[in-house]
């Protein structure tokens, strides 16, 4: 972390005054950029970031607070860890689930940025939001996507949305369908699934961090066939999000 020492109290006070207000108003690409800083400044910079964080308790999870929330929670210390229980103890995404499910455990997989993991677990909840024989075959017809809850989907898509700064998500591969004017093709290998006409070869061939192109996660594709995938990016829950 940077040595502040040789600076005196009033010094440091001022520079952290400045990098909270930058932090506070600032787009949020240049926010996202000082999350790590704040990091690096040490106890003083946590205060800030926590400040920050609690300032937006009751607001919506946006890809800023998502961010905080991971750097918060992976530096571990004591004040972190309590901070973290007292006042988002499910995290920033509030876990809905109009079908009763537990998301804990996908938001613990995303927020770990063990994304392979939470891509297959991901699946395993929709197709147990479908019910009947789809937890067993694994995929899903297009008519079982069509009758998703808004709810879960929505809770879905957020953690992925919340926790990749923006990159992953139902949400964003339908925006950039629509950017193409739903032609599938294009599509294909904007999301990182099809080169040379050639489909990507699952797992090996997907990228399993936030260098993946944006949209690539979830793999949606994985419910076998575009009807289904079609039918998730027509959803209503991406109308009333």
């Amino acid at each position: 972390m940077t040595d502040t020492t040789t600076n005196s109290p009033l010094e440091t006070t001022s520079h952290i005054n400045e990098l909270r207000g930058k932090l506070q108003s600032g787009s949020e690409k240049a926010q996202l950029q000082m999350i790590p800083t704040m990091v690096e400044e040490g106890e003083a910079g946590l205060d800030v970031l926590m400040e920050f964080l609690r300032d937006r308790q009751s607001a919506p999870p946006t890809v800023v607070t998502g961010k905080i929330y991971q750097a918060l929670y992976h530096v571990n210390l004591p004040k972190t860890v309590d901070f973290l229980q007292t006042y988002f103890p499910q995290g920033v995404v509030p876990l809905r689930s109009q079908a009763n499910l537990d998301y804990y455990p996908l938001q613990q997989l995303i927020l770990k940025q063990e994304f392979q993991a939470a891509d297959k677990l991901t699946v395993e909840k929709m197709c147990e939001l479908a019910g009947g024989t789809a937890p067993q075959r694994k995929w899903l017809y297009f008519s079982e996507v069509e009758n998703l809850p808004v709810v879960d989907l929505q809770t879905i898509n957020l953690l992925w949305f919340v926790h990749s700064e923006g990159k992953f998500g139902f949400s964003v591969q339908r925006d950039l369908w629509l950017a193409v004017a739903k032609n599938w093709e294009k599509l294909w290998p904007l999301l990182g699934w099809k080169e040379n006409n050639n489909w990507t070869r699952y797992p090996q061939g997907f990228i399993w961090d936030l260098s993946a192109p944006k949209g690539h996660l979830p793999l949606a594709n994985q419910l076998r066939g575009v009807q289904p995938f079609a039918s998730l990016l027509s959803h209503p829950a991406w109308q009333s999000k």
